[in-house]
C-alpha cells in the first residue's frame, strides 16, 4: 500500500519484545511501514522502536501491527516516582537475568557429560547412549524451548528468523538420533562411536548426534547470555546519567525547610544543598559560595567555583560549602534530561553500512533455509550417506548468524554516544558520527566559542618605579566594586581573583560618564579613567588586540594600565592545534569588528579570517568551503550562527550558547569547551571504524562458514559453537569504545 501524503508527523517510542536478530528487526519496520505515512527505526541492541506517524494514527494500531509481525510492543509507562521506577527496572532486568542464567546452568549440567561421552570414545561405556539420550532429551525441548515457541510464532506469521534455525538444527539432530538408537542399530549395548570435527560418515546410520542437539543449544543460550551482558555494559554510560538524578530534595520556605521528592519541586522554588549532596535541579544561587563538581554530568574535569547569581546543573556535586537555588528548570527541562533525551535519540538511528545489512539480512534467513535444503537433497541425490547429508544440512542451519549483522552498528552506537555523553559531547545520532569523521573543514565562530563572551583583563601593566602591578591592581578593584559597568566589574574579578583576598572598602565612589570612576581608597584618590591621546612613559597599548585600555591613577599620578576585554578560552589554542593536527582547515567567521577578529585569530594561528559577518554572510561563507569539495562544520553558540548551523554538513553547537543554535545543531559540546571538539573527531572516526570492523566481521563470517558447511567441513557443533562466538565478539569490540581514552590534555588534568 503506497503511503499518501501527510502533514505533521508524531513521534511514538514502543518497547518491542521478542526480536532476537536482525532479520526480526526487518520485520518489524516493514510492518510499522505498511502503515500509511509510517516510518520505524528499531534498535536491536535497546529494543525500542522509534516510530514516526501522522496524527490519525494511533498507538493502539501500532502496538497491533507490531503484533500482527509475531512479537510484543508496549508503550511507554506514565510517568513514576523515580526511586520505584529505577526499582522496578532493576528487578525487571534481574528477573530476566536470572531466568537465562538459570536456564543456561541447567542445560550445562545436562550436556556436558552427552558432550564429553560423545567426544571421547575411550570414555563410552556399555549403553553409554541411552544415559546420553535420557539427558540430551530435556536439553532439546525444555533448554531449547525459547526457540522452538519464537519458530513456532513465526512460522504463525510466515517469517523465518534466526531461532527458526536453531529450532531446525536442534529438531533434526536429536530426530536424526532417537531414529538411530530406536530403529537404526546405534541402541545396542556395545556401540562405540568416533568423534571427529569434522564430519565423516561411518557405518550404515549407527551413529548419533545428541551432542550436536545439545551442542547448539548450549553454545547459543552461553553466546545469547554473554551477549546480553555486554549490550547492557554498551548503555551502562546512559544509565549513569539517568542515576545522576536526585530522589529527594529540601526545600526552604521561609525559615521552614521540608524533605520532598523531586518531583514535586516546581519553577522558582529556593532548595537547599549540603556539601556532598547532588543538586537536584538546574538552578541560579541565591545564598552561599562553594565549589560544584560537574564531571559527570558535563565532562569538567575541574570543580567550578559558584556563588550568588551563578547557575549550577542538575545532577552536579556540591564539593563545599551550603547552597541555597532557586530552581529555574525542573523535570524533563534540566539540562540532564535533555542530555539523557539526546543521547537516547541518537541510538535509534543508523549508519549508512547498517542500512546495507540490514538489506541483507530481510533476506538472509529464507536464503540459509533454502540452502540447508538444497544441500539435503544434494548430499542425497549424489549417493552420499544419509547420515553425512543430514550432518551438513544442520551444519548450515546452525552456523548461519544475522545477529552479528544486526548488532554491528546498534552496539558500537550506544557505546560511543555513552561515552560522548561522559566527555562532554552529544551526537544526534551515526549521521552525525559520519560527518565528524569526514570532517576536513570548520568555521568557527569568535565570541562565545573561541572566546568566553564575557570582559575580562588581557593585561596589566605596572609604570616602572611605580607602586607596582600588585598595589595597583589593588586600589583599581576596590575602586571599581561601585562600579555597575561591565569594564569596571570585569577589573574588580580580575583583581579579587588574582589577589586572593577581599578588596578594600571605597569611600566617595563617583562614576564619571564616558570617562571612568573616581573614590577615596585607603585614604588615598584612586583614578581609572579612559587615556587621553598620549600615554605616560613607559606603557604602551597592543593596537593589535583591540582591547579596551584604562589607566589607574593614585593621588594624580598614572601607576598602571589595564586593558580590557573578551578573553580567549583556555584550551582554545590547544582545540585549534588539534583539529589542525587532524587534518581539519579552522576559519574564523564573526560579526565582530576587523582588529578584534584579526587579533584572536593571531593568537590561536588561524590564517582565514572573515569578519563583520551578518548570519547570510556566515552561511554564504559555508556554501563557498563546500563548493571547494570540503565537509563543512560549524561551531557556534548564539541565534545569529543558526542559519550557518543548518546548511553546514556537520552543526556543532556550544553547551553554553542559545537553545537556537543548540536545536539547530547536530553535536552540542556540553561544558562549552571546544577542545572536545577534538575528542569528538577522534571518537566519531574510532566508531566508524568500529562499526566497519563489525561489519566486515559479520559478513566474512558467513561467507567462509556457511560454504564450508555446505560441503561437509564443519561439525554441527562446532557450528553452533562459531555462531554464538560471532555474535559476541561484535557485542565485545563496540565494548572497547567505553575505554576510548580521554585527550592529552584532559588525561593531565586528572593527574592533576
Amino acid at each position: 500500500m503506497g503511503a499518501k501524503p501527510v502533514g505533521v508527523l508524531v513521534t511514538t517510542d514502543l518497547t518491542v519484545g521478542g526480536m532476537t536478530c536482525a532479520a526480526c528487526v526487518i520485520r518489524v519496520e516493514k510492518k510499522l511501514g505498511r502503515l500509511d505515512g509510517v516510518t520505524a527505526t528499531v534498535n536491536p541492541a535497546t529494543g525500542r522502536a522509534r516510530v514516526s506517524h501522522p496524527p490519525e494514527i494511533g498507538p493502539g494500531e501500532l502496538v497491533a501491527a507490531v503484533e500482527e509481525a509475531g512479537y510484543t510492543a508496549v508503550l511507554p509507562e506514565p510517568p513514576k516516582r523515580k526511586e520505584q521506577q529505577r526499582g522496578e527496572a532493576a528487578d525487571e532486568e534481574s528477573e530476566g537475568a536470572r531466568q537465562e542464567r538459570e536456564r543456561l546452568l541447567v542445560t550445562a549440567l545436562l550436556a556436558l557429560p552427552v558432550l564429553v561421552l560423545s567426544m571421547v570414545p575411550a570414555l563410552q561405556f556399555r549403553n553409554w547412549q541411552w544415559l546420553c539420550f535420557v539427558l540430551a532429551a530435556p536439553v532439546a525441548v525444555w533448554g531449547a524451548r525459547p526457540f522452538h515457541t519464537r519458530a513456532v510464532r513465526g512460522l504463525r506469521h510466515s517469517a523465518a528468523t534466526m531461532d527458526t534455525l536453531v529450532s531446525l538444527g536442534v529438531v533434526a539432530s536429536f530426530s536424526w538420533s532417537a531414529y538411530a538408537l530406536l530403529l537404526g542399530g546405534a541402541g545396542d549395548p556395545g556401540m562405540r562411536m568416533p568423534f571427529s570435527l569434522v564430519p565423516s560418515a561411518s557405518d550404515g546410520v549407527a551413529h548419533i548426534y545428541l551432542e550436536a542437539a545439545v551442542g547448539v543449544p548450549l553454545f547459543v543460550l552461553a553466546g545469547r547470555f554473554l551477549e546480553g551482558r555486554a549490550r547492557r555494559g554498551t548503555g551502562a554510560a546512559l544509565r549513569s546519567l539517568a542515576r545522576l538524578a536526585a530522589k529527594e530534595v529540601a526545600i526552604r520556605d521561609g525559615d521552614d525547610e521540608r524533605l520532598v521528592p523531586v518531583e514535586e519541586l516546581r519553577t522558582g522554588q529556593v532548595f537547599v544543598v549540603r556539601p556532598g549532596e547532588r543538586i537536584a535541579t538546574d538552578g541560579e544561587v541565591t545564598q552561599g559560595s562553594s565549589a560544584v563538581d560537574l564531571s559527570l554530568v558535563t565532562g569538567e574535569t575541574e570543580p567550578v567555583e559558584v556563588g550568588p547569581g551563578s547557575a549550577v546543573v542538575g545532577g552536579a556535586v556540591n564539593s563545599g560549602g551550603l547552597l541555597l537555588v532557586r530552581a529555574t528548570a525542573v523535570g524533563a527541562d534540566t539540562q540532564l534530561a535533555r542530555i539523557t533525551r539526546l543521547v537516547t535519540e541518537a541510538q535509534t538511528g543508523k549508519a549508512k553500512a547498517q542500512r546495507l545489512a540490514d538489506s541483507v539480512a530481510g533476506v538472509f534467513v529464507p536464503v540459509v533455509l533454502a540452502l540447508a535444503v538444497t544441500v539435503l537433497g544434494f548430499w542425497l541425490g549424489a549417493g552420499a550417506d544419509p547420515q553425512a547429508a543430514i550432518t551438513a544440512c544442520v551444519a548450515v542451519l546452525v552456523v548461519a548468524c544475522p545477529c552479528a549483522l544486526g548488532l554491528a552498528t546498534p552496539t558500537a552506537l550506544m557505546a560511543a554516544t555513552g561515552r560522548g555523553a561522559q566527555l562532554g559531547v552529544l551526537v544526534t545520532g551515526p549521521q552525525a558520527l559520519e560527518g565528524l569523521q569526514h570532517l576536513d573543514a570548520v568555521v568557527l565562530d569568535k565570541t562565545g566559542t573561541l572566546t568566553t563572551g564575557h570582559m575580562g583583563v588581557a593585561r596589566l601593566t605596572a609604570v616602572p618605579g611605580g607602586l607596582g602591578r600588585e598595589a595597583a591592581l589593588r586600589l583599581a578593584g576596590a575602586v571599581e566594586q561601585g562600579s555597575e559597568h561591565p569594564l569596571g566589574r570585569a577589573v574588580a574579578a580580575y583583581a579579587r581573583r588574582e589577589l586572593g583576598e577581599p578588596l578594600p572598602e571605597v569611600d566617595g565612589f563617583r562614576a564619571l560618564p564616558g570617562r571612568g570612576v573616581r573614590g577615596r581608597v585607603e585614604q588615598r584618590l584612586v583614578e581609572v579613567l579612559a587615556p587621553d591621546d598620549e600615554l605616560p612613559a613607559g606603557l604602551t597599548v597592543d593596537e593589535a588586540a583591540a582591547h579596551t585600555p584604562v589607566l589607574v591613577y593614585v593621588d594624580g599620578v598614572a601607576e598602571a594600565l589595564i586593558e580590557v576585554g573578551d578573553v580567549v578560552r583556555p584550551g582554545s589554542y590547544r582545540a585549534v592545534d588539534r583539529l589542525r593536527r587532524l587534518g581539519v582547515r579552522p576559519v574564523l567567521a564573526t560579526g565582530d569588528r576587523e582588529a578584534p577578529a584579526r587579533a584572536v585569530a593571531k593568537a590561536l594561528a588561524i590564517d582565514e579570517v572573515r569578519a563583520r559577518c551578518t548570519p547570510e554572510d556566515k552561511a554564504g561563507l559555508v556554501r563557498d568551503l563546500q563548493e571547494q569539495g570540503h565537509r563543512v562544520a560549524v561551531i557556534g553558540d548564539g541565534v545569529n550562527d543558526a542559519a550557518a548551523l543548518a546548511c553546514a554538513d556537520l552543526g556543532i553547537a556550544m553547551g553554553t550558547g542559545t537553545d537556537v543554535a543548540i536545536g539547530a545543531a547536530d553535536v552540542t559540546l556540553v561544558r562549552g569547551d571546544i577542545e572536545a571538539l577534538a575528542d569528538a573527531v577522534r571518537l566519531a572516526r574510532r566508531t566508524l571504524s568500529t562499526i566497519r570492523a563489525n561489519l566486515v566481521w559479520a559478513f566474512g563470517y558467513n561467507l567462509v562458514t556457511v560454504p564450508l558447511a555446505m560441503v561437509g567441513l564443519l561439525n554441527p557443533m562446532v557450528a553452533a559453537a562459531a555462531m554464538s562466538v560471532s555474535s559476541v565478539l561484535v557485542v565485545t569490540n563496540s565494548l572497547r569504545l567505553r575505554g576510548r581514552q580521554p585527550s592529552p590534555v584532559v588525561a593531565r588534568r586528572r593527574a592533576r
